[in-house]
């Protein structure tokens, strides 16, 4: 299958950094609060890298973090942020997985997904709930978001982010259109300016699976887990734990 970020993982690492500066602390306390659960962390769809350092500052030790990404462009960042930190570099091993192949230990701490669901058809994201239910650690948890639309909706064109990098300016540009009955299509621009005019442009489409949270709960219930939401409500942020745990 086409990797829907060949052309885009160049823009992307800037694009994100500005909603990470409100995840960080979010993931952050939500990691924290596990306590003294042990064992490896898993960070599924590992993007860049940004979810990984924080994993890392926020559970120091030297616990196994397995950072999982399909997308060789965007593992081109992520092991360039991995080797150049010390401690990343000790701890992190990324791995060239999708979701559904992930070879994944028993006994994890956490399994991290951020914007990660819309990648996952019902089928498969149904699946992630029943594998990482038998694998996580008494006390250990799933973190989720839950980012909008929650339903197959169109989105009007909308600025996502805008970033200056030297005399350059680099934009992210995002709309979106049903598709299906449970997915819709995104249409992604971005955009690199100098003084306002334009020099490129890279276009990308790609799907994306919608399920509103009480839809996503009744699919982890099924697997024997319980989902909350934990953190600031406009981050969709949730945790799933196992019943009882």
């Amino acid at each position: 299958m086409a990797d829907p970020y060949e052309r885009s993982a160049e823009y992307l690492d800037l694009m994100i950094a500005g909603a990470w500066r409100s995840l960080v602390p979010a993931l952050t306390e939500a990691l924290k609060g596990l306590g003294a659960v042990a064992g490896p962390v898993v960070d599924l769809g590992a993007g860049t890298g940004r979810g990984a350092a924080v994993i890392c500052a926020a559970l120091p030790g030297d616990e196994a973090v397995l950072a999982v990404e399909p997308s060789a462009a965007m593992r081109a960042v992520l092991l360039a942020r991995v080797h150049d930190d010390p401690e990343l570099r000790s701890r992190v091993t990324v791995l060239a997985d999708d979701v559904a192949h992930a070879p994944l230990p028993d006994g994890l701490r956490a399994i991290v997904a951020l914007n990660v669901l819309g990648h996952l058809p019902p089928a498969e994201r149904r699946a992630l709930w029943a594998d990482a239910g038998r694998r996580l650690a008494p006390g250990g948890a799933i973190v989720v978001n839950v980012a909008p639309p929650v339903r197959p909706e169109r989105v009007p064109r909308t600025r996502m982010a805008s970033v200056a990098v030297g005399a350059l300016q680099y934009e992210g540009w995002g709309s979106a259109e049903p598709s299906g009955g449970d997915e819709i299509t995104w249409h992604m621009e971005y955009r690199v300016l100098r003084d306002g005019r334009p020099l490129s442009q890279v276009t990308v489409d790609y799907r994306w699976w919608v399920a509103s949270e009480s839809a996503l709960a009744e699919e982890a219930a099924s697997a024997g887990l319980v989902m909350r939401p934990t953190g600031d409500p406009g981050l969709g942020l949730h945790l799933l734990t196992r019943r009882g745990d």
